[in-house]
């Protein structure tokens, strides 16, 4: 490690803060993607169910490596212009998690129980109010742990785009590795980085789930409820000698 120089640290640390911007769009457009599709996938009119479905299962069976490349060569020859290596990543990342996301999503729905549906038919309430009001607030919790596990996912994915030549950090690492022909003590170091960094995400969505439970009145895990304490009675004191009722001699 002494053979690292501060500059080759500081291609690292440039890596570090690619590889966050990479996690932070990408996983953005992959919310939008897995809400959108999500609920389409649950929608009422077959042919919206059709074509949702058909998206999840082609990027769902496809390689993200693949498509990577597709996007960045293949689609330039048929629309006539490029995106940087940057935004290729970022929609081939966001469109490929997004798909799966959109699973989480609709079997997250679909574990609310039919009672709260009809609850709402009674109210009156037109589906768009059914789903804000009451679906999608008691779904919301069943779906953080698996967006927390997708969102790791997606940080790991995002070393994928070195291969377009973006200064990710396994980008950032190949080059400390040819500049000082040490693989050990160059790849330990991003292993740690990328753990760090899944380590924050980790503890973030975390928080997340705690409030999303709060909000639904579950307890957070591994938070147990207090007690509640019981005060004494302030009115006043019971005797055993009943009080004679109105009317009746004394």
């Amino acid at each position: 490690m002494s053979d690292i120089t501060w500059g080759l640290w500081q291609l690292l640390f440039r890596g570090v803060w690619v590889t966050v911007q990479l996690t932070v769009y990408s996983a953005a457009l992959a919310a939008v993607v897995a809400f959108g599709i999500g609920l389409a996938r649950t929608h009422r009119r077959w042919l919206v169910r059709f074509l949702s479905g058909a998206y999840f299962e082609i990027f769902r069976g496809t390689s993200a490596l693949i498509l990577m490349f597709w996007v960045f060569f293949v689609l330039p020859l048929g629309f006539g212009w490029q995106l940087a290596p940057m935004w290729a990543a970022v929609l081939t990342l966001g469109l490929t998690y997004g798909a799966y996301g959109s699973e989480v999503v609709r079997g997250a729905i679909a574990a609310v129980p039919a009672a709260q549906r009809e609850a709402a038919v009674a109210l009156s309430f037109s589906p768009a109010q059914e789903l804000r009001k009451v679906v999608l607030p008691q779904a919301w919790p069943g779906m953080v742990p698996p967006f927390n596990n997708l969102l790791i996912e997606l940080l790991k994915g995002t070393a994928l785009v070195s291969i377009l030549g973006v200064g990710d950090i396994a980008f950032g690492a190949a080059l400390v590795r040819n500049a000082t022909t040490q693989s050990a003590p160059v790849y330990t170091i991003i292993l740690v980085m990328y753990f760090v960094l899944a380590f924050a995400l980790t503890r973030g969505m975390r928080a997340v789930e705690r409030r999303a439970k709060a909000g639904v009145g579950q307890a957070p895990t591994g938070r147990p409820r207090p007690r509640p304490r019981l005060r004494p009675a302030t009115g006043p004191a019971i005797t055993g000698t009943a009080t004679p009722a109105e009317g009746e001699a004394r």
